[in-house]
């Protein structure tokens, strides 16, 4: 019996094959968007999937500012920083972060979904967001995929 047909194959950044990928944000949830993204972002799909290494593909988002949000969360989902200093809370709706920067809501929720350590840090790099249909990334032909059908 050959016993090394059963052996676990564990990735590693010279073994990670990396595609590029399109995703188009018109019209869907914001929560369900991210947390596709953030599963194509880990390599999560792949059945080659490793837990440390960063074995996910690149991800492009498209029309950001056309996500959408259920309830009355444009006016109530709130966003908190603090600058630092005593009583430098700042706060922002959801509704003014969207006229001010599009792309920034988008990435917020796709980085609250991804690991809070490193690796969190690197797969954050492979994400591109970009408000409107153009993008940078025509170089890489990235693949199209709807996010209705991925699972």
């Amino acid at each position: 019996m050959d016993t090394l047909s059963y052996k676990t194959v564990s990735a590693n950044k010279s073994t990670v094959d990396k595609q590029w990928v399109l995703v188009d944000a018109e019209g869907e949830a914001l929560g369900r968007l991210a947390s596709k993204v953030a599963k194509v972002l880990r390599g999560k799909h792949k059945p080659s999937y490793t837990p440390h290494v960063d074995c996910g593909d690149n991800v492009i988002i498209i029309n950001a500012e056309k996500i959408e949000m259920s309830g009355n969360k444009w006016n109530e989902k709130v966003y908190l920083r603090y600058t630092g200093y005593p009583g430098g809370q700042r706060s922002t709706s959801a509704k003014e972060l969207l006229a001010k920067n599009p792309a920034q809501i988008v990435e917020k929720a796709v980085k609250g979904m991804l690991p809070k350590n490193r690796l969190g840090a690197d797969l954050f790099r492979n994400l591109k967001v970009y408000v409107g249909a153009e993008h940078d990334h025509e170089a890489q032909k990235p693949t199209v995929i709807n996010l209705k059908e991925f699972k």
